[in-house]
């Protein structure tokens, strides 16, 4: 059972969506709980998984829920993802096995690099004698995990993946000059994230009038939604390229939009991993990218992408300028970035391990069942 924390859009929706998609159903019976609806919910129930929401802000209550639904499912695993729903789902396995019931094996992957206030770091350092697994999606966020003190739960490093079959023949969305009213032949530089203040927004826009005079064809889409978009265009608008700057909301299409894009860019100011840069780097795009968290464990600067620090406006812009003004450069970095993706960021390496993980849980759980069904 995999439970969710938020059911909107994000970097770990998509991880739990391509990791429940690709899964060996023969072999695992995968349902999903979330602790909110969203836009999230209603893409697993389309590729139809069972998701149940318990859409409840009192933890207390939910707990109660997740407990009832543990036990009537009999989950042999539960697999937390994100902050609440590691306190959630973990306080629930605790629930069942004081009960008398057997306590699901507790796995939990952290995504974020968010700094957490102390209440809430306590509450994760008791809580994690209770877990049988955390996994973490790059190094950075191994070294948070122990920083924070949750060293009394083994740690295993396990990648985001990328679904290569999505991306390996997508085409490029021709559409989007007639959608956003662009002019045609005009080059794209995107950015593909929620716009909340962690994913460096600001540094892009302001890097903008600085592209602009070096690329005067350029348009920038920002691609996402969020609760800074109001703020964002504000200031795109201050700076006199609002004319420039396409904000395109929520899309479908991601993965289309992204293939039409000249330059993929992720200016973030925090980061665990990356998953919009790897899934440009996927489909040959080159990227710019902030030198922070986890994301120079995928880019290699000058070689697999470009690296420039955050908050830095001026070495965002001329890390774009210098992909769209020198184009064999910026198609070597794009071929670079791909056969990166292919050797070490695959979904079938990721979804390998998370299933070595629940194997090594069912064994603990239900060894007889285990080796029978072997």
């Amino acid at each position: 059972m995999q439970v969710l924390a938020t059911g909107t859009n994000g970097g770990a929706q998509e991880h739990l969506y391509s990791l429940v998609t690709r899964m060996d159903h023969a072999r695992y019976d995968v349902s999903v709980v979330a602790l909110s609806p969203g836009s999230a919910v209603r893409k697993l129930q389309r590729a139809g998984i069972s998701v149940l929401v318990i859409d409840d802000p009192d933890d207390a209550v939910a707990v109660g829920a997740l407990t009832a639904h543990l036990a009537e499912e009999r989950a042999v695993v539960i697999h937390n993802h994100m902050f609440r729903a590691e306190t959630v789902g973990t306080r629930a396995a605790i629930a069942l096995g004081e009960i008398g019931r057997l306590r699901p094996y507790v796995v939990s992957t952290v995504h974020s690099s968010r700094i957490r206030s102390d209440e809430d770091r306590l509450l994760l350092r008791e809580l994690t004698p209770h877990m049988d697994q955390l996994i973490a999606v790059s190094t950075m966020i191994e070294h948070k995990l122990r920083q924070e003190g949750r060293t009394s739960a083994p740690i295993r490093r396990i990648y985001n993946g990328v679904d290569l079959s999505r991306y390996d023949h997508q085409e490029a969305c021709c559409t989007l000059p007639e959608e956003y009213g662009m002019e045609p032949g005009s080059q794209l530089v995107g950015v593909v994230a929620r716009l909340e203040p962690e994913k460096g927004h600001p540094t892009l826009i302001e890097a903008w009038p600085q592209v602009l005079r070096a690329v005067p064809d350029t348009y920038l889409l920002i691609v996402g939604e969020g609760s800074r978009r109001e703020a964002l265009e504000a200031q795109a608008r201050d700076l006199r390229v609002a004319h420039r700057v396409v904000f395109t909301g929520r899309r479908d299409d991601v993965p289309a939009v992204t293939a039409a894009l000249d330059v993929a860019v992720l200016p973030s100011y925090r980061e665990a991993q990356g998953l919009s840069i790897l899934e440009a780097m996927a489909l040959s795009r080159p990227v710019v990218a902030s030198d922070v968290g986890g994301i120079p464990e995928m880019i290699e600067d000058g070689v697999t992408g470009l690296l420039v620090p955050p908050h830095d406006a001026d070495a965002l812009a001329r890390g774009i300028i210098r992909l769209l003004k020198d184009h064999p450069y910026a198609d070597t970095i794009g071929r670079a970035g791909h056969d990166l993706v292919h050797d070490r960021f695959c979904i079938e390496l990721m979804v390998s391990s998370v299933q070595t993980i629940y194997d090594e849980g069912a064994r603990a759980n239900h060894p007889a069942q285990v080796a029978a069904a072997v």
